[in-house]
């Protein structure tokens, strides 16, 4: 079944992701500049009284801000009020979760007008504690509370894919590489440098030197976190915001001549705690997402040019790609390393560097993803534009795959 309304993006906007030019600022403060220069991409114009609700994503401000009630207090904020707000919280992907809960409020005729959004400011703690407050998306008593924090689980997911597939951590690197050089074209990106520019910068200053990328990653300056996993291998700690506007499709005419559509939504959950899962090579939730915004669509995993994956963990998006069907189950890794995903290649996945080098400020991923689809699908993106993009996909996780949301977007 399809959207009884049709929803489209008229606006889309975010902060860099970083993890230390906003350290002046708090959470209230990235979500307002995320909207305004949301509001300020509306080709026709938009004015405070269009927007008729907020819904925003953000896992753990209560934790890394000592502040909750986010939805009102962003509101208010950004003179909104007293329009209704509400928050979202399903971890990592909790502005995912949101944008569903944005499309369903328009499709179902509550609003014409939304906006959608997702900050996370993570940095008022150090790493141990950042890892503590994220271990809470876990389940506490089966893995929290014996050790297990998420490089560990997405480190047993990629043995798992090792041991089956005959995958490798080569394949891995493949998958670093290729985002960080994303990430070197994309001004929002906390990383803006190739692999190859950060090992000649940290060699530099021990005296090292490396003859390419691979070098480099088998060093000791990319130590194991959660074996196989190396440090380049895993997202960092952000701080950003993201947001966008969407509207009916008979209102979204008035505001812009370029919208993006939603052509379809899907959302699953699974076993929060890995021990219980059939698989460990696969996310159950993501597949049932998938198969459910694909079916919206009309559309098959052929049909999509560009998508953003959740890519927290580089292991995370091999298996994306696969379960996703993008490609055939255990060669994801394969399709990294023979530079199928890259923007030139046949199904480019995440050209704004992705959770691994653009930054993961756990709630605005989803929101960023939105934001990156609204930017290649105009034709927007400068450097990391993909040619010819006319359908995306965004694919959310929260957590281990114990919330995954899919959408898919046209022109």
């Amino acid at each position: 079944m399809g959207l009884q309304r049709g929803v489209a993006i008229i606006g889309a906007g975010m902060t860099r992701f970083h993890h230390k030019i906003h350290a002046d600022k708090t959470g209230r403060d990235l979500f307002v500049e995320a909207a305004l220069e949301a509001m300020a991409s509306v080709d026709n114009g938009i004015e405070l009284r269009d927007i008729e609700a907020l819904f925003i994503g953000n896992f753990s401000s209560d934790s890394f801000e000592h502040q909750g009630h986010v939805a009102a207090l962003m509101a208010d904020w950004l003179g909104l009020t007293p329009r209704a707000a509400t928050r979202i919280e399903a971890a990592c992907g909790s502005s995912g979760a949101a944008l569903n809960i944005g499309v369903m409020a328009i499709a179902s005729g509550l609003y014409d007008v939304v906006m959608v959004g997702g900050v996370e400011k993570m940095r008022t703690l150090t790493t141990e504690e950042v890892t503590d407050v994220l271990a809470m998306a876990s389940d506490e008593v089966y893995e929290a509370a014996v050790g297990f924090t998420f490089p560990g689980l997405y480190a047993a997911m990629a043995t798992a894919h090792f041991h089956r597939y005959g995958s490798t951590w080569e394949q891995l690197c493949a998958v670093s590489i290729k985002n960080h050089h994303n990430g070197s074209l994309n001004p929002k990106a906390q990383f803006q440098e190739e692999v190859i520019d950060i090992a000649r910068r940290l060699g530099e200053r021990r005296g090292m030197t490396f003859k390419d990328e691979m070098e480099f990653l088998r060093s000791p300056l990319n130590p194991v976190v959660a074996y196989p996993l190396r440090l380049f291998d895993c997202c960092p700690i952000s701080d950003g915001a993201a947001a966008v506007i969407m509207a009916s499709e008979e209102v979204a005419r008035r505001f812009t001549d370029t919208p993006i559509y939603v052509r379809g939504i899907g959302q699953a959950s699974d076993t929060m705690a890995l021990h219980d899962r059939e698989d460990l090579t696969s996310i159950r939730a993501t597949r049932l997402a998938a198969q459910q915004a694909y079916r919206m669509a009309g559309l098959g995993p052929e049909d999509i040019d560009v998508a953003d994956v959740h890519d927290c963990f580089t292991i995370a998006e091999v298996v994306a790609t696969e379960d996703l069907g993008f490609f055939p189950k255990g060669e994801g890794g394969k399709a990294a390393e023979e530079g199928r995903t890259s923007l030139e290649g046949d199904k480019p996945i995440n050209p704004d560097g992705g959770l691994k080098a653009k930054g993961h400020p756990v709630g605005a991923t989803g929101a960023a993803m939105a934001y990156e689809m609204f930017k290649q699908l105009r034709g927007e993106a400068d450097k990391r534009q993909v040619r010819d993009a006319e359908v995306g996909l965004i694919h959310n996780v929260g957590a281990s795959g114990a919330t995954v949301v899919v959408q898919i977007y046209g022109r």
